[in-house]
């Protein structure tokens, strides 16, 4: 899929004021500071779209940016930055698990993982919660550059075998690196194959 356009629509915390054309959503999600703005700028090929932030937790609401006229990605806030008050991370989990429960627009989800680290206990619950709710979702491991070759198999191939431990099958897979242009078209492509099968 080649992008053609790419425009940020609407930032909420309400599931009322998010667009209401009908068009597919495809949502990213992860903890604070995985890396979700930059793959954002990195599949528009826009550097400016997604406001990047060297402080993690800086997303705090629904973000809708339209594709090709045609679909969105929707940036999520990170979880589990434990900087935000209770009460904060509170408001944050009910914002997040009201658009992925509700929002029937929404077509897959995209957990995003920092490829540098073992499996967190935080991201395995957050997945696991999904599989009991039958939320379509992909997994995409990030900063895939920081690691060597061997070390990145390594890291993945670890992941693979925690999920086994939960799951008969394992969501789709996605290596990416926004500073490399790496898994670009590997992500359009799934995207792209999903539209045409909703049509």
């Amino acid at each position: 899929m080649e992008i053609t356009s790419a425009k940020f629509v609407i930032s909420n915390t309400q599931l009322s004021k998010c667009p209401q054309d009908g068009k597919p959503e495809y949502a990213f999600i992860g903890r604070s500071n995985v890396g979700k703005s930059s793959l954002i700028n990195m599949l528009a090929r826009n550097k400016k779209l997604a406001m990047t932030s060297a402080t993690p937790g800086k997303t705090l609401l629904i973000n809708h940016f339209l594709f090709n006229e045609q679909w969105y990605l929707v940036d999520l806030p990170g979880y589990g930055y434990a900087q935000r008050g209770k009460k904060q991370q509170e408001k944050i989990t009910q914002i997040i698990e009201t658009y992925i429960l509700e929002r029937e627009q929404m077509t897959c989800l995209f957990v995003l993982l920092d490829c540098r680290h073992e499996p967190q206990k935080i991201d395995l619950e957050f997945m696991e919660w999904l599989g009991e709710n039958g939320v379509p979702f992909a997994i995409v491991f990030t900063k895939t550059d920081k690691l060597s070759g061997g070390k990145l198999k390594m890291n993945i191939d670890t992941y693979k075998k925690v999920l086994s431990e939960q799951w008969e099958e394992l969501p789709p897979i996605f290596t990416t690196s926004s500073e490399k242009n790496l898994g670009r078209k590997e992500l359009l492509d799934y995207i792209d194959e999903i539209n045409k099968n909703l049509q």
